[in-house]
């Protein structure tokens, strides 16, 4: 597949909310494709669409073995609280410390176009979180409590 360029802080895509997917078609398909391969490249945890350019409601979180890949993706539940300390592709030589909820239930659709409900907890958890917010137009530099240069 291809490794797209991650844009950085300042790119408006990054600030914009981002579009809903209409249909699950083969071009959503190999933009995921192309998301996850681009986020291994850079050895990222997690990628939403706009931190590539694309405007559209897709994000892909690899914590280990598991990828999650979904489509239009809303968080349904958050239970608890955790502070701890966050980096971003697009944001680069920076870290911060953000609260993020400790277990969330995030819906969305896979690449089949079918709905998933995923529970997580910890980093998958964390990652879901940060990334979806990245469909809204927020950073973590937005919500962290303190930033830090790398």
């Amino acid at each position: 597949m291809a490794v797209y360029q991650i844009v950085e802080i300042g790119a408006d895509v990054l600030r914009e909310k981002a579009k809903e997917v209409k249909e699950v078609n083969e071009s959503i398909i190999k933009l995921l494709d192309n998301m996850v391969d681009t986020m291994r490249a850079a050895e990222g945890v997690g990628l939403a669409a706009p931190q590539i350019g694309v405007s559209k409601r897709v994000i892909v979180v690899q914590v280990d073995d598991v990828l999650v890949e979904l489509i239009n993706p809303e968080i349904l539940e958050k239970e608890g609280a955790n502070s701890a300390e966050e980096g971003c592709l697009s944001i680069p030589n920076m870290t911060g410390d953000v609260v993020r909820a400790a277990k969330v239930r995030v819906q969305g659709l896979n690449r089949k176009g079918e709905m998933v409900d995923i529970r997580a907890e910890k980093l998958l958890a964390r990652a879901l979180q940060h990334e979806i917010d990245h469909l809204e137009g927020i950073l973590f530099v937005d919500v962290a409590k303190k930033t830090y240069r790398a």
